[in-house]
């Protein structure tokens, strides 16, 4: 599954887009938050070659597959919290 877009919204959130179509919104700062500083992140951009996410102009990458299980993590936490 690859990234087809990546939306900064502010600080570490970011709307991803993968190549199925699906939108999700979500905060990356867990993530990339030990590699990348806030003032970094809107150095972001899609390789779209590979469908991923890069920053400081390829300096750190992630792989499509890691964004998707990160969101995927994400999602099921939150559907746990509304339990």
């Amino acid at each position: 599954m690859k990234l087809k877009h990546a939306h900064h919204l502010g600080a570490y959130r970011f709307a991803l887009t993968f190549a199925d179509g699906q939108v999700i919104e979500c905060d990356l700062r867990e993530l990339i938050g030990q590699h990348i500083a806030e003032n970094e992140v809107p150095t972001a951009h899609v390789d779209l070659a590979w469908g991923c996410l890069e920053f400081l102009n390829g300096q750190v990458d992630i792989a499509p597959e890691t964004l998707a299980r990160y969101v995927g993590v994400l999602q099921e936490r939150m559907r746990l919290d509304r339990i």
